[in-house]
This record gives structure tokens, C-alpha cells and sequence, in this order.
């Protein structure tokens, strides 16, 4: 089928089918309104592009119908963490055991609040809100108690199999995401595995990436790459290509890839003194491939990680 303007005197619009003998002439009013219908029953059947959110036991559920894969699905969150974790034990040293509750979800399941309450006495309150291409993050730690808290850090465990193309969570090759997944080292974007790529440590595989300004004894017990990130930033491709997943926090402790298909970037909290109050932002964007536009926007949300890889 195509389309022409007719010629004479009358503004009319020659519909062009592929076996009629002769054109049939359609009236340019008749035609707009075809068209404005095609392209109302194409929006439809597309669906609205935004993201809402569920809560399921410790799971956080992003949903949407343009997601590829469907839902991403997070391990919000995985643990909590004291320093000295490079090389110690998990679940004996590292990990410090929390409480979950569910403080409100509003109606159109956009905004969700949710409250932690850790071991030690460390309490954090999340509110989170989705957006049409984002989920924000906005978390207050507190120490109420009298003593120092070693909550040094804390995961938010991504998982992205179905994202990229490679079903469930586990079993088979839990590497074979890795050409889907990245970040940035000397300024430029790197696809896993990067160069260089560790492979001893306390538990294997993995690979972790440590920021300039955290010490190396206090990451994930897991391969330690030589490299230093260029910023904050960690993602991944779909499947087809088309769209981008990505992650960052201020302040970030780590950037991590895991062993359930998963990406981390871990937020950073730095133990809490009595008394003392913490304030920590996340981002998670679901975007178009154009990796430029990622950045910028990365840059807007997080001026501080763009400041200190100047400084």
C-alpha cells in the first residue's frame, strides 16, 4: 500500500493498494482520520511505559509491560555489612542480621515506604517511587542507641537474567551474562569481563570493583579487580540490545557483579556514631540504549560522582 497527492484541482489522497487496476481516491479528511485511528490503536496496544512497584517477603518487584524479560526482581535488601570484609567470612564476621516492615504502599503502587531494623539497634527507613524510566531511592539511617554501629555498608541484589536474554536466576553458566553487562573504566564503557579479570579470592566467581575512596579490606569477599571505576555507574543490555538497565548510589561503597546473574552497586553507609543521622539516594534507570543520554543524566543525578573522579 501506498500513499500520493493527487493531482487536479480537488485535495484528495490517492490510497495505493497492490493489486487494484486503478487507484481508489480516499478525501484528505477521511485519510487523517485513518490514520489518527492507526496510530491510537498502536499506543494502546503498546501499553502505557511505566514502572510500578511490588513488595513480596524481602523481594522488590519493578514492573512494567514494555520491560523486556517482564519484572526485575531485587534481593532488597540482601545485608547489611561491617568492614573488614575483603577477606572474612560472610556469615560469621560480615553480615549483620535486620528486620523488614512494610510502612505504607500507595494505591497506584508507585511509592513505597519500608523500615529496617538492624541487629545493633541501626535503623533505616526507605522511600521508594517509581518512575516512568526510574525507581528513586531515598533512605535515613539513624543510631538511637548508645553505642557505635559497624554497619558499614549494604547490598541491593539485582537480579537480570531475564533482562538479558538468560531466563532464571540460577543453574547452568552463571557467566554466561556477562557480554550483556558493564561500566566504565578510564572513562570509557567496558563490557564484562573486563581486562584483567580477577579470579582468587575468599569465594569465587564474581568480580567486585573498588572506588578510590573505600578501603580495599572493606568490599565484598569475592574477586577483586586491579581496576578503579571510573564513576558510580554499573548496568547492562537487553536481550535485544534496545534498552539499558543501570544502577548507582551516593554515597557508593562498591560496584559488583554476583552469582545469581546479578549486578550491585552498594550503598555506602560508613557506621554511625550514637545518635548520628545518614542521609543515602539511589537511582535505578530503565532507559534506551543511547549511552550518552545515560550519562548525562547519571551526571544530573549524582554531581559528587563527577566531582571526585575530577579531583
Amino acid at each position: 500500500m501506498g500513499i500520493k497527492i493527487a493531482s487536479g484541482g480537488e485535495h484528495r489522497l490517492e490510497l495505493l493498494f497492490a493489486f487494484p487496476r486503478r487507484p481508489r481516491l480516499m478525501p484528505v479528511s477521511t485519510m487523517k482520520a485513518l490514520l489518527l485511528t492507526l496510530a491510537l490503536v498502536s499506543t494502546a496496544a503498546a501499553g502505557p511505559r511505566t514502572l510500578t512497584l511490588e513488595r513480596t517477603n524481602h523481594w522488590l518487584i519493578i514492573a512494567g509491560p514494555h520491560l523486556p524479560g517482564g519484572p526485575i526482581r531485587i534481593n532488597y535488601l540482601e545485608a547489611y555489612c561491617r568492614p573488614g570484609s575483603t577477606d572474612a567470612d560472610w556469615v560469621k564476621h560480615t553480615v549483620i542480621r535486620h528486620t523488614n516492615e512494610l510502612l505504607s504502599f500507595s494505591a497506584d503502587r508507585k511509592v513505597l515506604r519500608l523500615r529496617d531494623t538492624l541487629a545493633d539497634g541501626v535503623i533505616v527507613e526507605h522511600t521508594i517511587t517509581a518512575g516512568d524510566d526510574e525507581v528513586d531511592f531515598r533512605l535515613v539511617a539513624r543510631n538511637p542507641t548508645a553505642r557505635t554501629s559497624e554497619a558499614h555498608w549494604s547490598q541491593p541484589c539485582v537480579r537480570l537474567a531475564p533482562f538479558t536474554g538468560f531466563g532464571k536466576d540460577g543453574g547452568g553458566n552463571l557467566d554466561d551474562y556477562l557480554p550483556k553487562c558493564f561500566l566504565f573504566l578510564d572513562g570509557k564503557l567496558e563490557r564484562m569481563p573486563t581486562r584483567n579479570w580477577a579470579r582468587t579470592a575468599r569465594y569465587i566467581p564474581g568480580q567486585v570493583w573498588c572506588p578510590a575512596h573505600v578501603p580495599r579490606t572493606d568490599v565484598n569477599p569475592r574477586p577483586l579487580s586491579q581496576h578503579i571505576p571510573s564513576n558510580g555507574l554499573i548496568g547492562c543490555f537487553s536481550a535485544d540490545e534496545r534498552m539499558i538497565w543501570a544502577t548507582a548510589w551516593e554515597p557508593y561503597q562498591e560496584l559488583f557483579q554476583g552469582v545469581a546473574r546479578c549486578l550491585h552497586s552498594d550503598f555506602r553507609l560508613g557506621g554511625l556514631q550514637p545518635g548520628e543521622r545518614k542521609e543515602i539516594r539511589g537511582k535505578i534507570y530503565v532507559v534506551p540504549n543511547e549511552v550518552p543520554a545515560l550519562l548525562k543524566r547519571y551526571a544530573q543525578d549524582f554531581p559528587e560522582h563527577i566531582t571526585r573522579r575530577r579531583n
